[in-house]
């Protein structure tokens, strides 16, 4: 799913966060696209507004060609093409692993099934063969309470992919993790949006893995487009760029 964003402003708290911003993404097809840059550049807010949790102050959103947003309100149809996968997990700590898959189908129910949680039984197939995809059918009625941080991630996962996308974000999906459980994770959220041909934007703090693994960076700093190009082009110069100010003294590593 082609993203278009054309000048796009976000204020919060009479500060804009996001400046004037423009983008073209997945164009040519599924991507990994990886959005970097400092703590409060403005990643996370961008990732809100395309889920059409914030709508933008200004400027416009388009997936394929239709506004995301009318007249400041997130179209329901547009936004139920969007999965997204917290950094904090955001499961209902009550539910079970399989319930809170099935969350990932609530778009797609009317409002009265919807309160009621009445999934047709094609649902319940859909969440138990994504449960099982990311390894947790065992635990497929253990409370989410009681699981540890990387099977909480793989329910997330589980529960954006439920949704079938056409479009997946993920917001710092790895950093609440051990790095064993970081890598294991990140490795099956690849793998499972290249199976599927799911177009992904994740942001990441993580260069290194930026390098690795992302097919495009966009790089933000105080709302901004600093960089946009290839993973390769990350050198030494554009991080000093993007990351001087955050509390370093010249000379030493920029952090990745």
């Amino acid at each position: 799913m082609r993203v278009e964003i054309r000048n796009l402003e976000v204020q919060l708290g009479g500060r804009k966060v996001l400046k004037d911003l423009s983008l073209d993404l997945f164009a040519e097809g599924p991507q990994v696209v990886a959005l970097i840059g400092p703590s409060g550049s403005g990643k996370s807010t961008l990732i809100r507004v395309l889920k059409g949790l914030l709508p933008p102050t200004r400027g416009e959103v388009r997936f394929n060609g239709e506004p995301v947003y009318e007249k400041g309100r997130p179209r329901r149809a547009l936004q139920a093409q969007v999965g997204i996968v917290f950094q904090q997990f955001q499961l209902v700590d009550r539910l079970s692993a399989l319930e809170n898959v099935l969350l990932g189908r609530l778009p797609y129910l009317g409002p009265a099934r919807g309160l009621l949680r009445r999934f047709p039984p094609s649902d319940l197939e859909r969440a138990w063969e994504v449960l099982g995809r990311v390894g947790l059918q065992e635990h497929a009625w253990q409370r989410a309470d009681a699981l540890s941080g990387g099977q909480k991630q793989r329910v997330g996962i589980a529960r954006a992919l439920a949704q079938e996308p056409r479009l997946l974000l993920a917001d710092e999906p790895i950093s609440a993790l051990d790095p064993k459980n970081a890598r294991a994770v990140l490795d099956l959220l690849l793998e499972l949006v290249q199976e599927r041909s799911i177009p992904l934007l994740l942001t990441l703090h993580h260069l290194e893995v930026v390098r690795a693994h992302a097919d495009r960076v966009v790089a933000l700093k105080e709302g901004r487009v600093v960089y946009d190009g290839p993973a390769h082009g990350l050198t030494p110069e554009v991080e000093r760029d993007l990351y001087f100010g955050e509390g370093l003294e010249a000379g030493e590593p920029c952090p990745a």
